[in-house]
């Protein structure tokens, strides 16, 4: 049976008027990849640092390990790694000497520590770099510089906030496959990005927050139910007359017609066979189009639905 890792129970965190985290709730079990989602300023963060005993709050309870997580609970906070989304090391020390002492925090046997050092800096792929100092390193580098010093110390529990912000796709790809065999190996992960394909790839299941409250958790395919857009027939057609598209939102199912730039988007809410309905109403009407494909709700559509789509400040 497995151990519930994280349990935030009705935490409530107040900034004078404003409530950052309202009767929040979470449970994440051991050995999960949970993701962590929500617009700018929805208390992801928030949430983060009350859940590292960071920052205080005014009501509810944070269990780690099954066991109240405190300022000074020093033995559960050693289990737990954090690879902030602001690269976090020394300018002047090292690679190696930086990895040395996050990790040395926590491993104080010095043979043990190398160790444990070594294998962080293969892990990432920068044993090459150990000499260098990280002004000299490039940004995607510089970013698994910043997982192997939260990481080194082999940390059961490990928080990634926005790892693979600004990097490559070469250190993006990297940086992805090495959460995944983190948890692959044991580790327990939160994960919170931007970059909605990531979470699908890599997170067994995903919380979706906004204004301090739980809005939507459960799997990709869960979340994707939970939506009026089960599916978009698309089509790349031209010159496409205003009648044709007023007779298309009658079609079944259809809920959302548009058409622009030759291109005609159509929205489903339900059904098995929308494509083909649509195949059908051109060839009757003996319309040619260039393409036609069927495309499946994402995470960012979810996102987008639940959360809205106006801009916000940032966290």
């Amino acid at each position: 049976m497995s151990q519930t890792v994280v349990e935030i129970n009705n935490l409530v965190k107040r900034y004078k008027e404003l409530i950052a985290l309202d009767n929040f709730s979470l449970k994440i079990e051991e050995g999960e990849v949970f993701g962590l989602l929500g617009p700018n300023g929805s208390g992801k963060t928030t949430t983060i640092n009350c859940l590292l005993s960071l920052l205080s709050y005014d009501k509810g309870e944070v269990k780690v390990f099954g066991e109240a997580m405190k300022p000074d609970r020093l033995d559960l906070k050693a289990r737990i790694g954090v690879v902030s989304q602001n690269v976090a090391v020394f300018n002047e020390l090292t690679v190696y000497e930086n990895v040395d002492f996050f990790c040395g925090l926590y491993i104080k046997d010095k043979k043990l520590k190398k160790q444990y050092v070594n294998e962080a800096l293969e892990f990432v792929d920068i044993m090459d770099f150990k000499n260098f100092y990280p002004k000299k390193l490039s940004g995607g580098l510089l970013r698994r510089l910043n997982i192997a010093c939260g990481i080194a110390h082999k940390p059961e529990l490990i928080i990634f906030d926005e790892p693979t912000v600004a990097v490559d796709p070469q250190s993006r790809n990297r940086i992805l496959e090495g959460i995944a065999e983190l948890n692959k190996n044991g580790a327990t992960i939160i994960y919170t990005s931007h970059y909605m394909e990531e979470v699908e790839q890599l997170c067994n299941r995903v919380l979706i927050m906004d204004k301090g409250k739980m809005i939507a958790c459960g799997t990709s395919d869960e979340l994707r139910r939970m939506i009026k857009n089960s599916e978009s027939v698309v089509v790349n057609i031209k010159r496409l007359d205003e009648s044709v598209i007023e007779d298309i939102k009658k079609l079944n199912h259809v809920y959302d017609v548009r058409y622009m730039n030759d291109i005609l988007t159509i929205k489903c809410s339900g059904g098995k066979h929308n494509i083909t309905h649509v195949v059908e109403y051109f060839a009757e009407r003996q319309l040619n189009y260039d393409r036609i494909y069927s495309e499946l709700p994402t995470l960012n559509d979810v996102f987008l639905e639940i959360t809205g789509k106006e801009l916000r400040d940032k966290e």
